[in-house]
């Protein structure tokens, strides 16, 4: 048989093969449709077995795409404290569709993201009080941004956490042109 085709050269079943690498891999990690079509497809399983093992665990809920964005998000923002644009991109990077992502996004509350990034500043400005006040605020602002929380929110929060130190310094406003 030809492994192009689906088959493999042993003479294994091709749909046994995928089942048993999703099983595999299911049970080490959860992980996106997209990531198990392409591991499917790196271990030379052909497009037609692949996409009939792929749709029957979807079916019976053993892939799902929505509910691994969700609990990403979640993960995520709470264990490394990721800001909206650094999620919606490891999940695009991870296969999600689109709208999949936008709604996983969206779950997250801005108060949460706000609250998250408040308190990361604090921790960043609190390592570094003996320093200048504005290569704080730089740092600050970089770390954050590095975690995907939007240029206002960092400077609002950043600027606020500063202030509530009695610090002085100027910083710009993203949003004002």
């Amino acid at each position: 048989p030809d492994p192009r085709a689906g088959g493999s050269a042993d003479g294994e079943d091709p749909e046994a093969k995928a089942r048993g690498i999703c099983l595999r891999l299911l049970a080490s990690a959860p992980r996106t449709r997209a990531q198990l079509a392409q591991a499917l497809r790196q271990r030379g399983v052909g497009d037609d077995a692949a996409e009939s093992v792929l749709g029957r665990f979807s079916e019976v809920g053993m892939i799902d795409d929505a509910a691994f964005a969700a609990a990403w998000v979640d993960s995520r923002h709470t264990g490394r404290g990721l800001g909206r644009k650094a999620l919606a991109a490891e999940l695009r990077r991870r296969g999600v569709d689109a709208d999949t992502v936008r709604d996983a996004v969206e779950e997250l509350s801005p108060d949460q993201e706000e609250e998250t990034a408040r308190r990361l500043a604090r921790r960043k400005l609190a390592a570094s009080h003996k320093q200048d006040s504005a290569a704080r605020a730089r740092r600050a602002l970089a770390m954050l941004a590095r975690k995907g929380y939007s240029a206002g929110l960092a400077y609002r929060v950043v600027r606020e956490e500063l202030e509530a130190e009695g610090a002085e310094v100027e910083l710009p406003d993203p949003d004002a042109e």
